[in-house]
């Protein structure tokens, strides 16, 4: 007598199927590395074989010392904000969020200084209704197409100035206080737009991060993703009391029918 029993399949089980099954999962990380675009401030990654199986140890491990903020990476509160959450004190309920998708890479494409406006907002929340409350606001650019030439990214002129895209005064004041977004992220090394942060002007991260705010920098692949409609996961390490860490960010979104 066969004493198996029938058995309904759990709900989280038959959802995973059904999304592997009609969804596109699209990567919005860069893999890092030594003599990657990073902030001037910082030193470069260094990495040593700590055990090698090609020289005869029974496994390979890697060591790496790098700043926090390498790569794509994720700047809680902490890193601009005293007594700011730090990445340990983010909940994990955080990690997965609607992904609203901001494209201002036309106007970049001619203007590498370009910023959002409000008036983008009010065209994408026109096509697609309100921003969601507790969204992932990622602003495309088209930036990370030029990754990882440090010289592209920076984009300096003759004085050293940088001109590269970054958000708005009034866009992120309205994303943060109107919208009630979760997160911002972006393909550039930094919020502010290189011109600002050529002159030591940081004042757009430091808002974003002292409103209680996370953020990731360096995202790439936000061409393949709808504007609207997909999820954002984003997660890192948990280093207790970390003030940022390399994170992978990945997007969900539906697959394209034929």
């Amino acid at each position: 007598m066969d004493e198996r029993t029938e058995h309904r399949e759990p709900e989280l089980w038959a959802l995973q199927r059904r999304l592997a099954a009609t969804t596109e999962y699209t990567d919005l990380t860069h893999a890092f590395h030594p003599g990657q675009p990073h902030f001037t401030g910082f030193t470069d990654e260094e990495r040593t074989v700590a055990f090698d199986m090609e020289r005869g140890d029974p496994f390979t491990t890697h060591r790496y010392s790098l700043v926090g903020q390498w790569g794509t990476h994720v700047d809680p509160p902490s890193h601009f904000a005293e007594r700011g959450r730090t990445l340990d004190r983010i909940p994990v309920a955080e990690m997965i969020l609607p992904l609203v998708v901001l494209d201002i890479s036309e106007r970049v494409a001619a203007d590498p200084d370009a910023v959002p406006t409000l008036q983008d907002v009010t065209a994408w929340e026109r096509r697609n209704g309100r921003v969601p409350r507790g969204s992932l606001v990622a602003l495309r650019t088209d930036w990370s197409s030029r990754w990882p030439d440090p010289e592209a990214m920076a984009n300096r002129d003759a004085d050293g100035v940088s001109h590269t895209p970054g958000w708005s005064a009034e866009v992120l004041r309205h994303l943060v206080e109107t919208s009630g977004v979760t997160a911002v992220g972006h393909e550039q090394t930094d919020t502010d737009p290189g011109r600002a942060t050529s002159a030591g002007d940081l004042d757009l991260e430091r808002y974003v991060l002292g409103r209680d705010r996370w953020q990731i920098e360096l995202l790439t692949n936000l061409h393949l993703v709808p504007e609207c409609g997909a999820l954002a996961v984003a997660s890192w390490p948990k280093p207790l009391g970390g003030s940022g860490f390399p994170a992978r960010v990945f997007a969900l979104h539906p697959r394209p029918t034929a």
